[in-house]
């Protein structure tokens, strides 16, 4: 069996690792705690809904052990062939999993996606259930909303809940969430190796953080219609060159996206090269393209060259 070594004590202990799927609602800041949990980004966070869009599989490993966190797309109502596949990505995600960590925001009242949630993990007698409480930092008068929704929704054989408030801005709580989530995942060895932090395809990572950036400039004028695709990544062991085409459905939707001459495409640019040398720790220069490519969002084999299928 291994063990792990106290820093405190220098007594060993078993290891314990797990998989951690967390789910919820779009828009609850699952990808932002997962980044605070981690300390680092690995998963992209903007303030429009459906962000995420694939599952994002990150590694927290630590003198207790290990913990494979799944960050999932949120569950909404879809209207669309990727919609539809978000939702079954985050719906799927909890089989194989240990614990179910499912994150609310306490800030705002109780959707029909939280309980259908709800209803969903409370027939999951195999699990560990976990509800993340987030944005504590902000007023909390839905707490109690929460709790009863989780009581109206659970059976007998239901498994009990352990309710812990965080908030993923500041980090309150994020110390006391990991030690439950130690305890709730089995005696184990590691299972990815020591150094890895995330196994999400690199091509896929880097047209999310191309994303990311005009998600937080349109916000809701535009973003649902955009899709990054990398074509190449030319490695030499001081610069990366990265070739990306950004997707639209219309033509008219090419200007947005370029902005009054050019600002808002050398913007996002700029934005992103910073953030992808200081992921990879590596000079990068980023070549992007904005392409129509009508109805993609319905065309699977653009949704399987995106890693959406």
């Amino acid at each position: 069996m291994e063990t792990g070594n106290d820093a405190l004590t220098g007594a060993t202990h078993p290891l314990r690792c797990g998989m951690v799927a967390i789910v919820g609602r779009a828009n609850v800041g699952k990808s932002s705690l997962l980044n605070a949990i981690l300390g680092d980004k690995v998963s992209i966070v903007s303030p429009v809904a459906q962000t995420t869009r694939n599952m994002v599989r990150a590694v927290h490993t630590e003198e207790r052990g290990q913990l494979v966190f799944m960050d999932t797309p949120g569950v909404h109502k879809a209207a669309y062939d990727l919609g539809k596949i978000m939702n079954r990505t985050a719906r799927s995600s909890i089989s194989g999993a240990d614990v179910a960590m499912l994150v609310l925001d306490a800030s705002a009242k109780p959707r029909d996606e939280d309980e259908g949630w709800m209803r969903k993990l409370a027939g999951e007698t195999e699990l560990s259930l976990v509800f993340v409480l987030n944005k504590r930092d902000l007023d909390w008068p839905y707490e109690s909303a929460f709790r009863e929704t989780w009581e109206r929704c659970r059976g007998e054989a239901s498994p009990p809940v352990l309710w812990m408030p965080v908030s993923a801005v500041s980090g309150a709580g994020i110390d006391d969430l990991l030690a439950v989530l130690f305890d709730a995942v089995p005696v184990g060895p590691m299972l990815f190796p020591e150094e890895m932090l995330t196994d999400f395809p690199k091509k896929l990572a880097i047209g999310d953080v191309i994303r990311e950036k005009y998600f937080r400039v349109l916000h809701d004028e535009l973003p649902h219609d955009l899709a990054v695709r990398v074509e190449s990544v030319e490695e030499t062991d001081t610069l990366w060159t990265i070739y990306a085409d950004i997707l639209v459905n219309r033509p008219t939707q090419k200007g947005i996206l370029i902005g009054d001459k050019g600002r808002l495409l050398r913007k996002v640019k700029r934005e992103a090269t910073a953030d992808l040398e200081s992921m990879y720790e590596r000079k990068v220069e980023l070549v992007l393209w904005i392409k129509v490519e009508k109805n993609w969002a319905k065309n699977h084999w653009i949704l399987k060259q995106l890693g959406y299928l």
